[in-house]
């Protein structure tokens, strides 16, 4: 097995691997998203959302959640191998997947020290932002790289 792939983790092995990387005063950052056709403005999203930390997690929506939010014929990619993709990045240090429509229990559960989105979000709109601020953590958004979209990768293809 490629040792990229212990990155990826059931949330109760992510929590634990969390709290023993706070214990030691690392800064966890935490994204999420879909991942559907990986490209270059998701790589540079994911480096940059490491420099913000420590330890960058990346929480991917289930297969179930991606057709429940983009509609029939998405995912493009099944679950296994969108999270394969990101563990095998080296900015990625763990990957977890979660079957809601959106990260809000995740984030409560993991209470990363910062959250981190796409320049496409408002601020307020950025699902845990208040939760991870309460905490005493941060909220970044990073800058959005134009014409770097899966949808627009699909348009290409079809």
């Amino acid at each position: 097995m490629e040792k990229y792939r212990l990155k990826i983790k059931e949330l109760p092995e992510a929590k634990k691997e969390i709290d023993r990387l706070k214990s030691e005063n690392k800064k966890i950052v935490f994204t999420n998203g879909c991942f559907d056709i990986l490209h270059i403005g998701h790589a540079r999203y994911l480096y940059a959302a490491k420099e913000l930390g420590d330890c960058l997690i990346v929480a991917v929506n289930s297969d179930r959640s991606v057709n429940s939010i983009k509609g029939p014929g998405r995912p493009v990619m099944n679950q296994a191998e969108r999270t394969e993709l990101l563990a095998a990045l080296q900015c990625v240090d763990m990957v977890v997947i979660f079957d809601e429509d959106n990260p809000l229990q995740v984030i409560r559960y993991l209470m990363p020290d910062i959250l981190a989105k796409g320049g496409d979000w408002k601020e307020e709109d950025i699902i845990g932002n208040d939760v991870v601020k309460a905490a005493g953590g941060e909220v970044h958004r990073i800058p959005f790289v134009n014409g770097a979209s899966t949808s627009d990768i699909i348009k290409k293809i079809s």
